[in-house]
This record gives structure tokens, sequence and C-alpha cells, in this order.
């Protein structure tokens, strides 16, 4: 499997046949890549299955497209000296371990699944709020939020996740859902609905059982509670900084911590929150970000959802932070 500037990671389908290790399947990507990509021309066009942020590899690019000759030159994976040994040990160095739902969709595809109208149907039921509120009490359905974050920070129904459709959607879906058979109802924003489910079953979350009808304005105008998530922009976090006392929650990956970071930040990516969470105290005050404003929503409604009350989103995430200027960062010498 080849992408732009990665190929595929061996490690997924090991565990669906008998003594088919991790690095027997390494061995047959270094042959397969050497034997029928590498003699190719260099001109012709590689359009890449998965991109950046994909699960499916670990350093792809955001481009969606490049010569075979460039990638020849560039894609770590295709040196021409390197030996199947090397290829081995760098195809696998780095590897973060899969989303939860990888397997389960392996076996869903052994076994058979729904057809899409099934799905379809199942899940674009229109509930009232009294409807809704009602199913998510008697199923315990996730209720998942697929709108953007500032707008989820401003109003969500109580107990929602907020993993927006605009951005890593199915990635995050399938890193925080492991159980792809969890029952799901939906918050989107007016006729995004249908797309929601779809992208949702595309990665084998077939269950949703319905969503809001009229989202969170027929959810206040039904006079239901409205929980919301304060967020404040990074020169309100500077002030809050000189008068001390911030607990400040980095929830990016390893890597992009270990880059440049804010002094004094803790990291807990969002990978890990719900096996991280545990660290954390509820009576305290955390300030979270990430990269952008992304996954730090996603991180604090998870928490919010397990009873976490003090949570405070900085908004646009660490890139507002330095463009800032005046809040003290480490970087990686």
């Amino acid at each position: 499997t080849l992408f732009i500037g990665d190929v595929g990671r061996p490690d997924l389908a090991q565990s669906s046949v008998k003594d088919l290790t991790q690095d027997k399947l390494a061995g047959y990507l270094f042959d397969s890549l050497r034997n029928k990509i590498m003699p190719l021309n260099d001109d012709i066009i590689v359009y890449p299955a998965h991109g950046a942020g994909s699960a499916c590899g670990k350093n792809m690019s955001k481009e969606t497209t490049d010569t075979l000759g460039n990638q020849k030159k560039t894609n770590y994976a295709l040196r021409q000296d390197m030996t199947k040994e090397v290829f081995i040990e760098e195809v696998n160095e780095g590897l973060l371990p899969p989303p939860a739902y990888f397997p389960l969709n392996v076996k869903m595809n052994k076994e058979g699944y729904e057809p899409i109208d099934t799905v379809l149907e199942r899940g674009n039921k229109a509930l009232n709020p009294t409807e809704f509120e009602r199913m998510a009490n008697q199923t315990g359905a996730i209720i998942l939020d697929t709108r953007t974050p500032q707008t989820f920070a401003a109003g969500f129904v109580p107990n929602a996740v907020n993993i927006g459709i605009d951005g890593s959607f199915a990635p995050w879906v399938g890193t925080l859902i492991p159980d792809i058979m969890h029952q799901i109802l939906l918050v989107t924003d007016e006729g995004r609905e249908e797309e929601s489910i779809t992208r949702l079953a595309r990665v084998g979350y077939d269950y949703t059982i319905g969503f809001l009808d009229g989202g969170l304005k027929a959810w206040e105008k039904a006079g239901k509670d409205i929980d919301h998530i304060e967020s404040i922009s990074p020169a309100e976090l500077e002030k809050r900084i000189n008068k001390g006392g911030v607990n400040l929650v980095d929830v990016r990956k390893e890597t992009e911590f270990g880059t440049e970071h804010a002094e004094g930040a803790k990291n807990m990516p969002l990978d890990y929150v719900n096996e991280q969470m545990t660290n954390l105290n509820k009576d305290e005050t955390y300030y979270v970000h990430c990269a952008g404003g992304y996954r730090s929503m996603v991180f604090n409604s998870i928490l919010r959802a397990r009873g976490f009350r003090n949570l405070i989103d900085i908004q646009g995430g660490f890139k507002a932070i330095k463009e800032n200027g005046n809040i003290s960062t480490v970087a990686n010498s």
C-alpha cells in the first residue's frame, strides 16, 4: 500500500491469520513495493486512498496527488538502498495503537453487514425533544453532537460528546467510541443529519437510532436544560496565567507536545482520554487546548459528560497561543 509520504502499516491484520506476524507483513510490504510499484515509470500519478490524519499510516502527507518519481525521491519507505531488515525496522517504528474499531471492522467485513438503506432508515428518524430525551434515557445511547467546536461550546444537550463533522470525524469516532454496536443519537446542524449517519456507517458505526429534530434550537424552545463550556482567547489565558494557579492541559499527540508546548502545560493526548481522566481532579479547574481547537473540545465534552465541570477551552489552540506571543513556550532543542 503506497500513500503520499508513507506506506501502509503492517500491524492491522496479523490477528486475523494464525502465525502472521507484524514483521512478516512488513516483509511482504517491502517485497510488493519493490517488485510491483518501484519498477513502474516515474511519470505515473499516485492517488492515495488515505491522507493526513488517517490512522492507516503514521506520516501521510496532506497532498492528494504526486508522481511516483517524486515519491521514490522523498518517501522514506522507497529508498533505493534500503534493505528488507531496515525497512521492517523503520516501518514498525513509532506506530501508535490502531483505533479500537479496526479489528471490529475486519470482523464485520468477514461476516457481513446490513445494507446502507437499512442503516439510513434506522438512523434517519426525526425525534422531537421529548422523544429524544426519552430514547437517550431508555437506551443509554451516546449523544453525538457533530457541530463545530465553538458552536457546541455555546450550548449543547447535557452529556453530549462533540466530534465535529468538519474535522477528522471518522478517525476520532473510531478512536473514542470503541464499540461499533453502541447506539448513537445525533445532534447536527440542520440538513446534515443524513451526512452524519452515512459518515458513521462508512467506518462501521451502523446503529444511529435517530436525531434531534430542529437541533439545539428546538431543544431550547422546549425548555430543556442546556449545558455549555467556557471558551476564552489566548489573551485572556495570558491574564489568568499572570495571576497564577492555571492548570494547562495540552491534548495534542506526544510528538506535537515534544516539539514545542506552553510552559507548565501537562500533556494528555486525546487518544487516551478514557484512560487518563482518572489523573484529573473534578475539584480543579483545567484550561485545555490542542493545536487549533478541534480536539480540545472533544476532550472537554467527554470529561463534561463524566462529571467534570471546571473545564475552560482555549480558542484557536496552540497556534493561537503562539501568535499571542506573550505566553512562554518550551521548544525541543
